[in-house]
């Protein structure tokens, strides 16, 4: 569907548009270039500027020094597909088309709709040229969902996401088209996907600098399986292998970011691109204890506690953010789309749920959320309505109010599970559940929920539109 048109869908009928002006240009009133780096799996605490002591960032540490270091930004869903799903909408997970992993019988994963407007499509509207490289996860090729149907002039990718917990897979694919790896037949380790994935970033900036793009560059590290060419700067540590492996893969993209801003600099268009650098969601629970992954946070990976949801953000761009910054502003993924929409000068389509954090980028005056929501659905792989499971896979919700912060779970065998709630200016870790202390403030957060979300139609789509 034609980008115009899904935007005149969405805001027909609706009274009030959001629309944001660009604030920043340079002297040649050029758009600035964007780039948006996502680990896969990564803890809050997995970067020396957020705390790490064993794993070693020194690019990530220093972007963070030239830049902006959020300490209280939120992913859009605790699992891969909602997460990047929200990030691409600017919709939470009570109005995103994507609540859960849910993978389709064929190759791929349920796909966003076609009357989803993506980032990736406003921007390339705006005259941005767009691309996505690395791992997309939220439509199969030749779907509705597949990123050059969503915005995107160039992907390289995997398409499927349960395919990317191979790092040595037989094929990608090249603008939805299949794209053999040869030498890694019949279980071979020759070319590395994150390798080739870097090295595709590094040929989209130098082909595509003479004019703004948007490059999307979803790593899939350091996602397990935990595989890595090389095993250093960790070789003679004491470690099991696999988390000498996890360690490696964080060191391994750190020097990749390395390279993407050093090529920044190299090409002279280092002040004219914004790059942000964050995680999808919260790290594995295999690898969290060793490394403090999450540091003070409760939880993992599936849960909506904040270790399985509040992820490190660092965004660089000389000579507009303040070096050195630390951002205590309460942000999440559902803010990007508005956010790039800015820094594009391009107006967001009505009724997203995101709002702009370039404010607190440039330090001028910020708009809030009045609260952040979750909720996340527990699907099986490969489900069909003929496979007999479960028809109620709504699994867990969360909300933040200022600083209160409420969760159900369970949902699927207790619809009326009752709230948990935590004060996190308090306890940070959720180790006191304290809503029996306060029925009127649980009482607010539960009118709250009923009111961020509305059901959607998924088990109705059992096939690739």
């Amino acid at each position: 569907m034609n980008i115009k048109l899904k935007l005149l869908i969405l805001i027909m009928g609706l009274g009030n548009s959001l629309s944001i002006t660009a604030q920043v240009s340079s002297e040649k009133n050029e758009k600035p270039n964007i780039i948006f780096i996502l680990a896969d799996d990564m803890g809050y605490n997995d970067m020396g500027a957020y705390g790490q002591k064993l794993i070693v960032t020194p690019n990530l540490d220093q972007m963070a020094q030239e830049g902006i270091r959020f300490t209280q930004h939120y992913a859009g869903s605790s699992v891969c597909a909602p997460s990047r799903g929200v990030l691409m909408t600017g919709l939470h997970t009570g109005h995103s088309a994507i609540r859960g992993n849910f993978g389709m019988e064929i190759e791929g994963n349920l796909p966003i709709p076609d009357s989803a407007v993506t980032v990736a499509e406003l921007l390339q509207e705006a005259g941005y040229k767009t691309g996505i490289i690395g791992k997309w996860g939220l439509g199969g090729p030749g779907s509705v969902g597949g990123p050059n149907n969503q915005g995107f002039d160039y992907s390289f990718c995997y398409l499927d996401q349960r395919n990317a917990h191979n790092y040595y897979p037989t094929y990608l694919w090249r603008n939805e088209e299949k794209y053999m790896l040869k030498g890694n037949e019949d279980g071979a380790q020759v070319q590395y996907s994150h390798d080739l994935f870097t090295k595709e970033a590094l040929k989209f900036i130098k082909e595509k600098n003479e004019k703004p793009f948007f490059l999307y560059l979803p790593y899939t590290i350091p996602h397990g399986d935990y595989v890595v060419p090389d095993d250093s700067p960790y070789s003679e540590e004491e470690w099991p292998q696999n988390l000498k492996n996890y360690a490696a893969m964080i060191s391994r993209m750190d020097k990749d970011v390395g390279d993407i801003l050093n090529l920044l600099k190299d090409l002279e268009i280092d002040e004219k691109t914004i790059v942000f650098f964050t995680s999808d969601n919260g790290p594995s629970g295999g690898v969290n204890k060793k490394f403090d992954s999450n540091g003070p946070l409760r939880g993992t990976k599936f849960e909506l506690y904040e270790g399985g949801i509040r992820i490190p953000l660092v965004v660089r761009w000389p000579g507009n953010i303040k070096p050195a910054t630390v951002s205590e502003h309460i942000s999440t993924f559902w803010d990007f789309l508005p956010t790039a929409s800015e820094i594009s000068g391009v107006t967001p389509p009505a009724g997203i749920d995101g709002i702009s954090y370039l404010p607190t980028l440039l330090g001028t005056d910020q708009k809030n959320h009045e609260f952040l929501y979750w909720e996340l659905f527990n699907f099986n792989y490969n489900w069909s309505p003929d496979s007999g499971k479960p028809q109620n896979p709504f699994e867990k919700q969360a909300l933040r109010w200022n600083e209160w912060k409420g969760i159900r779970n369970n949902l699927s065998k207790d619809p009326n599970a009752p709230l948990e709630l935590y004060n996190l200016r308090k306890d940070i870790g959720e180790s006191e559940d304290i809503a029996s202390q306060h029925p009127e403030i649980v009482k607010r957060i539960e009118k709250l929920m009923e009111e961020a979300r509305y059901d959607v139609e998924f088990f109705q789509r059992n096939k690739q539109e």
